[in-house]
Formats: structure tokens, C-alpha cells, sequence
């Protein structure tokens, strides 16, 4: 699973996912591309299983990029326990994402695979996407 080797604070504010994407909003690697069009909270889970779909699906052939890293801690506490004592512990990483941003890249295949790669792949995900095919001039 993915999460950072080490951050600075151990427990997170949650924030707000309010408004759009402020960069990574365009493609920068790839040809093809898989863009949110909701904002979410990404688990390492949900990356790792879209990432499993595209290199499966894709045969070992093209390159891959991942454009979305979990470093935010998510803490919960246990189960019928009483209110106060505290924040709790850490039980997963997750990546804020707001609608714009690139999650997925990818390019060496032809369009059509690559088209069927990310529908799958957005399928694992929690949220509406949109493929985008980089336009050459």
C-alpha cells in the first residue's frame, strides 16, 4: 500500500474539499489520462486496486504513471468506546482529491486499450471520471 515513510505530525485536521483543483489539472506524462469530476478522499486501497486493473489490463506494455499520493492520516477511534480521552489513532492514508485533478496516466498502447484500461480503472474508484486524450498539433 502506498503512505509516506514519514510525516512530520502523525494526526491530520480533516480540512474542507471545497472548490476545484488547483494544479494538476492537465496532462504532463501520458497521452491518455483519468480526471475527477467529484472531489473524495482517495484510500491507498482504492489507488493500489485502479493501478492493478490498468497494468493488467495493459499486458505489461505502455508506461504508467500515478499522479495521486496518500499523506493525509485518517484516525479513528475504537468501537463503543466513550466520548473525550482524545484523538485517535491512525488507521489509513488517504489522498484529498478536488474535481480537475489528473489521477492516472498513460501512453504506449492504442487508444482504444487505453480507453478500455481507464474505464476499468475508474470503476474501482468511488467517484465519476473522465478520459482525456492529449491533443497533438
Amino acid at each position: 500500500m502506498l503512505m509516506p515513510k514519514r510525516v512530520k505530525y502523525r494526526k491530520t485536521q480533516r480540512g474542507r474539499m471545497k472548490g476545484y483543483a488547483k494544479g494538476g489539472t492537465a496532462l504532463s506524462f501520458g497521452t491518455f489520462g483519468l480526471q475527477a469530476l467529484e472531489p473524495v478522499w482517495l484510500n491507498s486501497n482504492q489507488i493500489e486496486a485502479a493501478r492493478i486493473a490498468l497494468t493488467k489490463f495493459t499486458k505489461k506494455g505502455g508506461k504508467i504513471w500515478i499522479r495521486v499520493f496518500p499523506d493525509k492520516s485518517i484516525t479513528k477511534k475504537p468501537a463503543e468506546t466513550r466520548m473525550g480521552k482524545g484523538k485517535g489513532d491512525p488507521q489509513f492514508w488517504v489522498a484529498v482529491v478536488k474535481p480537475g485533478r489528473v489521477m492516472f496516466e498513460m501512453e504506449g498502447i492504442p487508444e482504444a486499450d487505453a480507453r478500455a484500461a481507464l474505464k476499468l480503472a475508474s470503476d474501482k474508484l468511488p467517484i465519476h471520471c473522465k478520459i482525456l486524450v492529449r491533443q497533438e498539433i
